[in-house]
């Protein structure tokens, strides 16, 4: 539950921890920086020329967070003006508070504010390393609330605050109604989020880019890099395809702004899913 009086960014921690430029996760304060970021080494991202850091102070200093309301029980929250990846972070609201799905690079008191008049954080949800951004300061600022990775992504967490809650298996219920459910694919605890009770109770589906929403929400993909173009195995999709077929959900929300799929969601994923597998296995003559 959200703290009664949260702290601000600079005070969530001792000292004013690093930022990635390229992706915007946070590592510990460091004497020097490190020679490069652990996750912008891989190849799902778009490396940088160099590598560059900057400090939650100075990102506080420059940018803040910006809410838009998506539905009823339902807000998105990003950085502005646009920073690292540029995704967004979205809050579902419950009776007994809030869950944060996926993260940004900053916690602001608007934000903080914004959250606290709905009851507080009760939980933090990430779909994937890229999404990690400020996540130790996220929880602080609301009095250490649970932060929910799965554990097939351990190895990716830059440091490991003390409210972390590694999970396992393909599902987890961290609410009524909200459960985490482990994709795979982009990475190998790639997991989204069902909220039963969204889109007017007809449930929508919170993806990151781990199912990522095309532009203009006309689709959806499964990619393990979407800057290499790699696609998922045929056994990946078919996880997938058959782990989100119990979930009823017409909306999509993906990492972007202007990602959203409106209507008839399971049944694009699904069709989407079985176009995927047919190009994968077929063998050309």
């Amino acid at each position: 539950m959200g703290a009664s009086d949260p702290m601000i960014p600079e005070l969530c921690s001792p000292a004013s921890s690093r930022i990635c430029v390229n992706c915007g996760v946070v590592y510990l304060p460091t004497i020097q920086p490190l020679a490069s970021c652990p996750i912008c080494d891989d190849e799902r991202v778009t490396r940088p020329k160099a590598q560059a850091w900057t400090t939650t102070r100075e990102l506080a200093a420059t940018h803040t967070c910006e809410i838009r309301e998506c539905e009823s029980g339902l807000a998105s929250i990003g950085v502005t003006p646009a920073f690292a990846i540029g995704q967004r972070a979205l809050l579902v609201e419950q009776s007994d508070g809030c869950i944060l799905w996926d993260c940004i690079s900053l916690v602001d008191r608007a934000a903080i504010d914004y959250i606290n008049a709905r009851g507080g954080l009760k939980a933090i949800a990430i779909s994937h390393p890229h999404f990690y951004g400020c996540m130790a300061e996220w929880s602080a600022a609301f009095g250490g609330a649970p932060v929910y990775l799965h554990e097939a992504d351990r190895e990716w967490v830059p440091h490991v605050p003390p409210d972390i809650v590694f999970w396992n298996g393909d599902t987890r219920e961290i609410a009524p109604g909200v459960t985490l459910v482990r994709a795979g694919g982009h990475f190998e605890g790639g997991s989204v989020m069902h909220v039963a009770q969204a889109a007017s109770g007809r449930g929508a589906l919170l993806t990151g880019d781990v199912v990522m929403v095309t532009q203009y929400g006309s689709g959806v993909s499964f990619m393990r890099s979407y800057p290499t173009f790699v696609p998922l195995r045929a056994a990946q999709v078919r996880h997938i395809q058959s782990i989100l077929e119990p979930f009823a959900f017409d909306a999509i929300y993906g990492a972007w702004w202007d990602r959203v799929i409106d209507l008839d969601g399971a049944t694009i994923v699904a069709r989407t899913a079985q176009q995927y597998l047919e190009i994968l296995t077929r063998k050309d003559s």
